[in-house]
């Protein structure tokens, strides 16, 4: 099994074009359906958490069957994000660097440090 760490980015979008390709999914998976399937699965994502405690989630992602159900959910959101990537060529790793650069700018540590404000909020 592959892990985190000796598998880039690169190797899952071609793992999901592969998987893609030998069913003849392309056809489906223009931008807003793929938009539309990264949403669900981060709301089924989601649903494992709804009403519960801090407490009831460290439990939770303690629990071997529980936590693989959570692991499910983040990778089919994964595969949708990664399958736009693939399919559109958008270099995910840049975008992310860029997107993280910017929130520094947003969010600088002397004004977010400790706060969850918004970044118009922060003053």
């Amino acid at each position: 099994m592959m892990s985190d760490k000796d598998t880039t980015l690169a190797q899952l979008k071609e793992i999901i074009k592969q998987y893609n390709d030998e069913r003849d999914y392309t056809k489906y998976h223009d931008p807003k359906e793929l938009a539309i399937g990264a949403s669900v699965e981060a709301s089924e994502l989601l649903e494992h958490f709804i009403f519960k405690s801090k407490e009831e989630m460290e439990l939770m992602l303690r629990d071997p069957k529980k936590s693989q159900d959570i692991s499910d959910e983040m990778a089919d959101t994964l595969y949708y994000i990664l399958r736009i990537a693939q399919l559109y060529d958008i270099d995910i790793s840049n975008a992310f660097h860029k997107k993280m650069e910017q929130n520094r700018k947003k969010y600088p540590i002397e004004k977010a440090k400790g706060s969850n404000k918004k970044y118009n909020e922060l003053g």
